[in-house]
């Protein structure tokens, strides 16, 4: 596809990422946890201490897709990275170079600004993703587990 074009999101966007966000949630079977809504994510993403960034991918002129990323840290390296929160691109509109364009530019962001490295995580489950992911030269971390607090389980760890 030749005309795909990248673009940081503003403000203006939050309806479109919000969108998006819920499609990437019914593809990874996972709609019934999300709680973002437009004003969420204008306050954390567009506010006065913006918690991530979003880069929208148009094919023509639909809104085709987003990255969702923020800055993480290597004390390795010493260095900041960059993590990849999410990438989702619209069904329809898949196999056709928008996914590797979001991921061309962000590899860009992260050489541009000198970060370390560059980190995603997939669902085990997501095959083709995975697939893709290691074309690219991608590397799985296999010997690593993630872990995470959240909700009630986060209220009571802090509590105590």
């Amino acid at each position: 596809m030749n005309n795909i074009r990248i673009a940081r999101a503003t403000e203006r966007d939050v309806p479109q990422i919000l969108e998006l966000i819920q499609g990437l949630a019914e593809y990874e079977r996972l709609s019934h946890v999300v709680e973002a809504d437009e004003d969420r994510l204008r306050r954390t993403l567009f506010g006065d201490r913006p918690s991530a960034e979003v880069w929208l991918a148009f094919a023509d002129d639909e809104c085709a897709g987003f990255a969702l990323f923020f800055t993480n840290y290597s004390t390795f390296l010493g260095k900041p990275g960059l993590y990849l929160e999410d990438v989702f691109v619209k069904p329809h509109l898949r196999r056709k170079g928008i996914g590797l364009a979001l991921l061309k530019h962000l590899g860009a962001i992260a050489r541009e600004r000198k970060y370390g490295r560059m980190e995603w995580s997939v669902l085990d489950w997501n095959q083709p993703a995975i697939n893709f992911y290691k074309k690219l030269g991608a590397v799985p971390l296999d010997e690593w587990t993630m872990f995470r607090l959240t909700g009630e389980a986060l209220a009571n760890f802090a509590r105590d």
